[in-house]
């Protein structure tokens, strides 16, 4: 990977539907090798996919989350049956599996505090193998 495959990555990583003609214009090339280099990065993965970014409060879930779950014990089955599950929970939009105080930390999106009290009491801790949640609200977003 060269400055020239960085230099797309960052530019689709700001604006994944920008033309080709405009993608090579900006990072120095013609379009025919610019459209061969995003098709190389990919194939390699380095280009996932392409999504659309939702605005969370146009689609009423104005109140983003960040909790932290630790699990009851780190057996396989139990990491298995706990990861399986909470991908099922559409309010949960990221899931990292992490080290520190925590085994995992979700980014949840509901509409509210009590949408988000209910999730919590009625789903997440319901969820296999978990033994502690603690929640942290997002003021603001940067």
């Amino acid at each position: 990977m060269d400055d020239v495959d960085r230099a797309i990555l960052a530019m689709l990583e700001r604006d994944g539907r920008i033309s080709n003609a405009d993608l090579a214009t900006r990072v120095g090339l013609s379009p025919s090798p610019c459209l061969r280099r995003v098709r190389r990065l990919e194939e390699i993965g380095a280009i996932r996919g392409y999504r659309a970014l939702v605005d969370p409060s146009a689609v009423g879930r104005s109140l983003r989350v960040f909790a932290g779950v630790r699990l009851v014990r780190h057996a396989r089955e139990n990491v298995v049956a706990f990861e399986r599950a909470v991908q099922q929970l559409p309010e949960v939009v990221q899931t990292h599996h992490v080290t520190g105080n925590f085994d995992y930390l979700l980014q949840v999106e509901v509409a509210d505090l009590p949408a988000y009290e209910d999730f919590h009491a009625n789903r997440l801790a319901d969820l296999p193998g978990v033994a502690a949640v603690t929640s942290y609200v997002t003021m603001k977003t940067l």
